[in-house]
């Protein structure tokens, strides 16, 4: 540390020393949901549709052909991905340690998520097997998302409590809230500028 810098924060250090403790963060907002689970999917479905992503309701035994049915022809996958969200109709590329080059050569991606937000229309990954690293999300044009409906929580803190109860806060956290977007000052909207331009979301659940 240079002397300067020691100096200023001796001379900080020094004022705030008979401060008060500030209180502490007051922390009133809904921190659980109220609403079911059937409730919780479709507002997350509504929600996700609002950011112009496609959104569709699947069983699981459907992933793969839905995928297929999407039309990209190569796609990368993690390798944590289950085979049974495989297609077999279409050319897919195990990740392992894809150069950007690499990555940019195929259509999109497949992956899954740690949990999903219901109030926001947002997912959450966090490089886990089956999701992958970041930059499988960041590079394509394309995302293919599967979600299944029991990952899906009602608010932001529960998604965050569920993050930390898995140990899983200080891995790297990606949220997802929409194919990628952004607006200038005139708020004209480009997408795709910085991630996929496309978002495709497969909201599973068990056939009945």
């Amino acid at each position: 540390m240079s002397d300067s810098r020691a100096a200023v924060l001796d001379r900080v250090a020094r004022a705030i020393a008979d401060s008060a403790t500030p209180p502490g963060a007051v922390r009133g907002y809904r921190r659980m949901g109220s609403l079911d689970a059937e409730a919780r999917c479709a507002l997350f479905v509504d929600r996700v549709g609002e950011y112009r992503a496609d959104v569709r309701r699947i069983a699981r035994h459907e992933i793969a052909d839905v995928v297929e049915s999407i039309g990209a022809r190569r796609l990368v996958v993690a390798p944590g991905v289950p085979g049974s969200w495989r297609p077999t109709g279409i050319d897919l590329v195990e990740d392992t340690g894809l150069t950007p080059e690499e990555l940019d050569r195929v259509d999109g991606a497949l992956t899954g998520c740690t949990v999903a937000i219901a109030e926001t229309g947002t997912i959450v990954l966090t490089a886990q097997p089956h999701e992958g690293r970041r930059a499988l999300t960041l590079v394509h044009d394309l995302h293919i998302c599967i979600v299944d409906e029991s990952q899906i929580c009602e608010l932001v803190p529960e998604a965050l409590e569920l993050i930390g109860t898995r140990g899983l806060q200080h891995r790297p956290i990606t949220f997802i809230s929409g194919p990628s977007a952004t607006s200038d000052i005139e708020l004209s909207r480009v997408e795709g500028v910085h991630g996929p331009r496309n978002l495709v979301v497969l909201v599973t659940k068990e056939a009945t």
